[in-house]
């Protein structure tokens, strides 16, 4: 209380220097980076005046919000699911749609994507979209709070030109180009502090999936998702999901349904790699490799621009002119 007090007369009494050092997570200015993990930045805390009030509670370390599921508050946000037609799709767009939030189906399928929610069919709004187009989803990403790249495709055991090219095509390069769309659509202080995108890259980063191009491409995706991420003006998640039962793994073990909730859970206490998993090696081996690889690329790689993007933004309309 005392602290509290001091700062508040201090400030009041008009020193420059009172506001630096007693209420550094209200200073003017762009934001640098997005919203810290462990500790509680101005990124962090100004979510609590952008988004919903009944969330971040947390003033120093963000230990409190992550105990109780309030370091993420998903309540109406738009979220576009790809691969909204697959099993995992309709789960997920299922546990967020529950969770208060505004899901949208992003889908190949030429079926409108319906979940049931007690009982009763309920319609996702399904913007249908194809591999190689996917600038013409540009517009739509504006809008949207939560972009999850979920799709995926497994060929098995094929190892053809065709294979090759379609793995890579599905598993990496359209994820890798709509997360630069969405990345782009990051340009104001709200954006940076709200706007974030979960990657479904699965535990074949990592571990086999008995089928060698899903593995490749996956670890692909992951990769570049890891390079990106020291430098992303947002947050980014990944999802390391492991055999849950599907139209890609009709032999999977786990149920989608389980997977989907679980992944909504971790997000909102603000996991920033989402395992789900029966295998304990994953548990072990990914946050190793993770910390490794990212160490190695922030290493031997140069930093983006450190620019705001809105600063950007305003300095090539300046050369424009």
């Amino acid at each position: 209380a005392a602290t509290f007090i001091f700062g508040a007369l201090v400030r009041g009494w008009g020193f420059e220097w009172a506001h630096e050092l007693t209420d550094l997570t209200h200073l003017p200015g762009p934001f640098p980076s997005p919203p810290a993990h462990w500790f509680v930045n101005r990124q962090y805390h100004w979510r609590h005046h952008f988004d919903n009030q009944d969330a971040y509670f947390c003033g120093a370390l963000t230990f409190v919000d992550r105990l109780m599921g309030t370091a993420l508050s998903i309540k109406g946000k738009t979220i576009a699911v790809t691969g909204a037609s697959g099993t995992l799709g309709r789960s997920l767009l299922l546990h967020l749609r529950t969770t208060g939030a505004k899901p949208i189906a992003l889908t190949s399928s030429t079926e409108t994507v319906t979940v049931t929610i007690n009982g009763e069919n309920v319609t996702i709004p399904t913007v249908r979209w194809q591999i190689g187009n996917e600038t013409e989803l540009a517009q739509l990403l504006e809008k949207v709070d939560i972009l999850v790249l979920n799709h995926g495709v497994n060929v098995h055991g094929e190892r053809t030109a065709e294979a090759i090219e379609r793995s890579y095509q599905v598993n990496a390069l359209s994820g890798w180009r709509l997360m630069e769309l969405f990345l782009a659509t990051v340009r104001t202080n709200k954006d940076i502090a709200c706007k974030e995108v979960w990657v479904n890259t699965s535990e074949a980063e990592v571990s086999p999936a008995f089928s060698p191009l899903y593995e490749l491409s996956k670890r692909t995706l992951g990769d570049w998702v890891t390079l990106r991420r020291l430098d992303a003006p947002c947050i980014i998640r990944k999802l390391i999901l492991g055999p849950f039962k599907s139209n890609l793994n009709p032999i999977g073990v786990m149920s989608a349904d389980s997977v989907a909730k679980k992944v909504v859970k971790a997000a909102q206490r603000d996991a920033r790699n989402i395992i789900v998993t029966i295998n304990p090696i994953t548990w072990i081996a990914f946050p190793i490799k993770e910390f490794l690889v990212s160490r190695y690329f922030k290493l031997f790689s140069r930093p983006a621009t450190a620019a705001h993007p809105a600063q950007t933004k305003s300095v090539a309309a300046n050369r424009d002119r």
